[in-house]
């Protein structure tokens, strides 16, 4: 009895008790699951998206049921003000057909009751109340996602947690008991593969999440598979060396796109994977609508709708676009794949203009590299970032990371929509050589030449303008004639430019609209790390050595160790000397 005990306490000892929110899960003292705390702040928006998205499907509900019985009354009103003459003549004319003359009675008499017939709704979701969303999370490790979902959002339907593997399965039912009959009741795990899964049940799930351990390539041809009309699809992408630019032979091979090594490789990788996922969907007749995107951390994430239609799946090659990015400086200019040319009611689908560049940049004299192509239509929804932020304030206490994606959301609803990458201020200066203006007298100089201009969340010092190249240029050339910098080799990139007169005069003077509202009120926007070793982790099953310290700090290493040490000092005496005595082996 008292090794029982023994056997249950050290057991016990074994797990580390983790809450997030409202969920808590049981973590092995070895790697066996993988958990990582950083991302915290990717279940917290993802969370918010998800309210938003049950908010936003219901009032959709409302107004389909809205419109249909506006019809309904339409034709109503039609029928009842149909000419009566017509009617008696045909049932005098008839009198000798008694079945007619029933007939013709009935709809004379009780013309509501087909017509209502003739306009009800279809059995199911189209009628009455909303079924509450099924939610799909296809890799779920220890559940702790599916378990936040259950537990912190309302209005929510059943969880379906996959994973292929034992271990995970096991610890995600664990998890799932640990916390509670909510938890039970809507929360199930299955041992499966997430592609056959979601295969074999095409349209089921009104939203699935895809959190893979890299990249999510592989998932996406199912994935858009299995979610209904109107359905999100919420991915993230972890192989940021890839997206970025480090090896674009990969990047081409699992996403379709050759990536580019710009300052704005980030904000790239994030239109790499929307136009990735959007031709895995047209595949099936259907197009997909970003609400958000963001590159937070060590990742990019994607939260979008997914609708089908083949007439509006014809309008892809005008979201996609080639980059043209110079060698030299830091020119960058986008040729769309596509066009439309309209005649009275008809429009046709042509390809692109172009080249939309010269052999040579027209600023420096330099080649272009060319990447892509790219998602160049807006990768947010701004009512649905104003709605998840407006939610994300009124309920701060019930999101961990509240200042970590209120300062990301925040900065998301003040960039400008249609403008796709950005500059660097610091890039720009660095190829002429010169000292930076601050970004408030940049941004001014931009809007008084009658130009818009932004942030960006993913990088403090990027750009968004919807100015062109030659006018960013000018105003450079402008602020250097101020501020004058020492000779350079006149075949560098930066005395090519400043060669040239500037077309345009900047003027320089404060612009009342050169501060955001954000920053005008001085709200932090660019966190730092909340602590040491905030990112990526250790792939579940690997061996915590000392070579992972940079990862998971020493710690974080040791307490591994120690851990082992202590399972090795409890194992008995005859299996150690077993183990250390070579000769036993023969």
């Amino acid at each position: 009895m008292g090794s029982d005990d023994k056997t249950m306490s050290s057991s016990l000892n074994d797990y580390t008790i983790i809450k997030e929110g409202e969920a808590e899960i049981l973590m092995h003292a070895k790697n066996e699951v993988f958990y990582n705390k950083t991302q915290v702040n990717n279940r917290d928006i993802s969370i918010a998206v998800l309210r938003t998205f049950i908010s936003k499907r219901k009032q959709e509900h409302e107004a389909m049921l809205s419109r249909r019985t506006k019809t309904a009354q339409h034709v109503l009103d039609e029928n009842s003000s149909k000419p009566e003459a017509p009617v008696e003549s045909a049932m005098h004319d008839k009198k000798s057909n008694g079945e007619c003359e029933e007939s013709e009675e009935i709809s004379h008499d009780e013309p509501c009751s087909i017509s209502e017939e003739h306009v009800k709704p279809p059995e199911g979701k189209g009628r009455g109340e909303l079924k509450p969303p099924r939610i799909l999370e296809a890799l779920s490790a220890s559940g702790l996602r599916a378990l936040r979902y259950a537990r912190e959002v309302e209005g929510i339907g059943q969880v379906v947690a996959l994973d292929n593997d034992k271990a995970s399965v096991e610890a995600c039912r664990r998890n799932i008991k640990f916390n509670g009959s909510v938890a039970c009741s809507k929360v199930e795990s299955h041992l499966a593969d997430a592609r056959v899964y979601m295969l074999t049940h095409p349209k089921e799930f009104d939203v699935v999440d895809l959190d893979p351990y890299g990249s999510p390539s592989v998932f996406l041809d199912s994935a858009v598979q299995s979610i209904v009309d109107g359905g999100m699809l919420m991915c993230t992408a972890t192989d940021m060396a890839v997206l970025c630019g480090g090896n674009g032979e990969v990047c081409y091979s699992k996403y379709g796109s050759y990536p580019l090594r710009g300052k704005y490789c980030h904000e790239m990788a994030l239109r790499i994977l929307l136009g990735c996922i959007e031709s895995h969907a047209n595949r099936y007749k259907r197009y997909i609508i970003p609400v958000l995107s963001v590159q937070m951390d060590f990742y990019v994430r994607v939260f979008v709708r997914i609708y089908t239609s083949a007439s509006s799946m014809k309008n892809t090659p005008l979201k996609l676009s080639y980059v043209y990015q110079c060698t030299g400086c830091d020119s960058f200019h986008l040729q769309s794949i596509g066009r439309t040319v309209s005649k009275n009611n008809s429009v046709r689908y042509l390809p692109g203009f172009g080249p939309v560049v010269p052999q040579e940049c027209s600023d420096c004299a330099k080649k272009y590299n060319m990447g892509g192509p790219i998602w160049s239509a807006p990768i947010h929804d701004q009512e649905w970032v104003t709605s998840i932020l407006a939610d994300v304030k009124s309920m701060k206490d019930r999101y961990p990371a509240f200042d970590r994606i209120s300062a990301v959301l925040t900065t998301i609803s003040e960039e400008l929509p249609d403008v796709p990458l950005f500059l660097s201020l610091h890039n720009l200066c660095a190829t002429l050589k010169c000292t930076s203006p601050s970004a408030v007298i940049f941004r001014s100089a931009v809007i008084n030449a009658g130009y818009r201009i932004s942030g960006t969340h993913v990088n403090p010092l990027g750009l968004k303008s919807d100015a062109p190249m030659d006018v960013i240029w000018d105003i450079m050339r402008c602020w250097v004639k101020n501020h004058p910098v020492k000779p350079q080799p006149p075949d560098q990139a930066g005395s090519v430019i400043l060669a040239k007169e500037p077309v345009l005069q900047a003027n320089f003077a404060r612009a009342v609209a050169s501060l955001s509202k954000s920053q005008a009120k001085k709200v932090a926007r660019f966190l730092p790390n909340p602590e040491r070793h905030w990112g990526p982790k250790l792939r579940a099953g690997r061996q915590v050595t000392s070579k992972h310290i940079s990862l998971l700090g020493p710690q974080a290493v040791n307490g591994v160790n120690n851990h082992a040490e202590e399972e090795t000092a409890d194992e008995p005496q005859a299996k150690r000397k077993k183990a250390e005595d070579p000769t036993s082996i023969l």
